[in-house]
């Protein structure tokens, strides 16, 4: 099977991690491909913000509502974008590529929701980001602990349609 398929297919979301430090190069290298991400008009709005300070992990998680293990995570990157018609399609696509180049380094992510949530102007300040920012989405990162069982997912043969539904 084709490596990004398989990366995809076995990726999950993981809430605990290992005490292991991710490095600035493996962190970069997960930007640069969330860079890399579509969006409309190639206006590519976004911004990432990698936080590995234990205290700001533990503030941004003390503010989310389903977020509380990211305090335990050792970064996050914060997807933020400039409020314009398509940041969100354009944030989420970016927020997957990190999902998918993470997992590529076995380090595990879990998607905490940023848009339209109040935490997000707390979140703003924590990061120093202008108000006018959109927060997109919230990625605790970490090394997990081992495999576990996926989820089970709706079939294929239940959500593909051919040519009308």
């Amino acid at each position: 099977m084709n490596e990004t398929i398989n990366i995809i297919k076995k990726r999950r979301s993981h809430r605990s991690y290992l005490d292991k430090p991710i490095s600035r190069e493996i962190i970069a290298e997960i930007i640069d491909c969330a860079r890399l991400a579509p969006s409309a008009y190639n206006l590519q709005l976004w911004e990432f913000v990698a936080v590995t300070n234990k205290e700001v992990l533990k503030k941004i998680a003390s503010v989310t509502d389903y977020g509380k293990f990211i305090k335990n995570s050792l970064a996050c990157v914060i997807v933020l974008s400039k409020d314009t018609k398509y940041y969100l399609e354009d944030g989420c696509a970016a927020t997957e590529n990190i999902i998918i180049a993470a997992e590529s380094f076995g380090i595990g992510s879990c998607w905490v929701a940023g848009d339209k949530k109040e935490y997000c102007k707390d979140i703003l300040e924590f990061i120093g980001a202008p108000q006018d920012y959109k927060v997109v989405s919230i990625l605790p990162l970490g090394y997990y602990y081992k495999e576990t069982n996926l989820p089970k997912k709706r079939a294929l043969k239940d959500v593909l349609h051919w040519e009308k539904f």
